[in-house]
């Protein structure tokens, strides 16, 4: 369930990147959401490979590699899944940055383990 939360939280940026980013369109809702799937698919089982293997020039740009690291990941749903077009390098860079800020505010409110979570505060 919580990766269907995310992945759904990814999908709505991905949105947010098409209507903000030039470069990036979906043809159509279903690719959308099989986009943000993926996504899921390729930052759980990819991107860890790849932040592992460029680590040494992610530690010297003071973790901005990172960027490239997602704009890439991004790049690559887009080349896997056939409704989601991509134009260039600065279109994944920005849609990988919109994505990955939107999954950093969908954290806060889903939690990290993806279970949507209240807090209260009581009086003693």
């Amino acid at each position: 369930m919580g990766f269907l939360i995310r992945a759904l939280i990814a999908a709505l940026g991905l949105w947010l990147a098409t209507r903000w980013v030039s470069g990036i369109t979906v043809d159509d809702a279903g690719t959308l959401v099989l986009a943000g799937l993926l996504l899921g698919l390729v930052n759980a089982i990819v991107r860890p490979i790849a932040v592992v293997l460029t680590f040494p020039i992610t530690i010297v740009t003071l973790g901005l590699f990172l960027l490239v690291i997602n704009a890439a990941m991004l790049a690559l749903v887009a080349a896997l899944l056939p409704g989601l077009h991509v134009a260039g390098f600065r279109a994944a860079l920005l849609g990988a940055l919109i994505v990955s800020i939107t999954g950093w505010i969908g954290s806060f409110f889903v939690g990290s383990r993806a279970r949507v979570e209240f807090y209260s505060h009581r009086k003693l």
